[in-house]
């Protein structure tokens, strides 16, 4: 399985990964919570496995935003409070389970297979297509007519809503709050230069228009006019 671990001390991150691996796992290390934002949003993992008191961004905002940005991954919290509204304030956040530190590796290793067998991967839709376009979620790779087509991660996430929603309008709210995680309007063309972009990409030459703007509602991606 594919795991990301946050965990800023080096030491303790080098003996887990180790112990993971060993276990035939392959696992994303980091030791920042931006890193680990970046990383649950771009990837797709069977656990994640967070420390709850990293500097700055810590484990329970990391798990905050990634569930705000619409990842349901089991999510494993590491930690060595032992203050049960520490816990209860993680479950809420999105924790699946917690492991209090220092903690045996078999253990470990029995969680992280328990909270596997929830994983959304085994489930998920892997493939979407709409007319002659098509995404494959896991391997991240866009095609239109067979030939593939080459966009940024941000772009993809962007594709991807329109066609998890397709046929329906989505709103500029919709899209901020779904593909950029913001809860407010940065008052930018942030939007509209990425919709552009990516239109240029997926309607080239004589390809139809699949994203259409309706006008004061939003956008919708269909193969109608």
């Amino acid at each position: 399985m594919k795991l990301l671990l946050l965990e800023d001390d080096p030491d303790t991150r080098t003996r887990i990964g180790r112990m993971l691996r060993a276990d035939g796992h392959v696992v994303d290390e980091c030791a920042s919570g931006p890193d680990a934002i970046f990383l649950g949003t771009s990837n797709e993992y069977a656990v994640l496995i967070l420390d709850r008191m990293v500097p700055a961004v810590d484990g329970l905002n990391v798990l905050k935003t990634l569930r705000a940005a619409g990842v349901h991954t089991p999510a494993l919290m590491l930690t060595a409070l032992d203050d049960i509204d520490q816990r209860v304030e993680g479950l809420a956040a999105g924790a699946d389970d917690y492991l209090g530190k220092p903690f045996a590796g078999t253990e470990l290793l029995a969680r992280v297979a328990a909270l596997s067998r929830r994983s959304p991967i085994a489930d998920a839709v892997t493939h979407l297509r709409i007319a002659d376009l098509e995404i494959d979620l896991l391997k991240r790779i866009v095609k239109r007519g067979g030939d593939r087509i080459d966009i940024q991660p941000q772009e993809f996430k962007l594709l991807e809503f329109l066609m998890r929603h397709a046929g329906q309008i989505v709103t500029r709210t919709m899209l901020l709050e779904n593909v950029w995680s913001f809860h407010f309007d940065p008052g930018t063309n942030l939007i509209e230069s990425h919709m552009s972009r990516l239109r240029a990409k997926l309607d080239r030459g004589g390809d139809k228009d699949l994203i259409h703007t309706v006008r004061g509602a939003g956008y919708r991606l269909d193969c109608d006019d």
